[in-house]
């Protein structure tokens, strides 16, 4: 059974700039498409950004694009957020998660084996 953990979150000023780490625990994570999320306090999950089995491809979501990385190494089997130029509005719990189906994603259901997040903080 896949389990992720999330790690990496923090307390940052605006413009600051964070990296979060998903490590999985198989050593098969280079089958599946994966994503970050995030969630505020009061709203919905929302999807961040998602990769490609190989990391070579990946998809956005239009508030963070240019500012956030996401990257794989599936050698260690770990996916990785850069966030950089952050934001308050980027503030929330983040998670990562497996993608099941179709090609990249930022909805949610089309995730499975969602971690337990890290807390990202912005503070202006």
């Amino acid at each position: 059974q896949l389990r992720l953990v999330e790690s990496g979150g923090a307390l940052v000023h605006t413009g600051g700039s964070l990296r979060l780490s998903c490590a999985a625990s198989v050593a098969t994570l280079y089958n599946w498409r994966m994503g970050w999320f995030r969630q505020a306090p009061g709203k919905e999950r929302e999807g961040i950004a998602s990769t490609n089995r190989v990391g070579d491809d990946a998809f956005y979501r239009t508030s963070v694009k240019g500012r956030f990385t996401i990257s794989r190494d599936n050698t260690r089997d770990v996916v990785y957020l850069q966030m950089n130029d952050l934001k308050p509005e980027d503030s929330g719990v983040y998670y990562c998660a497996r993608q099941l189906t179709g090609g990249l994603s930022l909805a949610a259901p089309d995730y499975d084996s969602w971690g337990l997040g890290t807390q990202v903080t912005v503070s202006p």
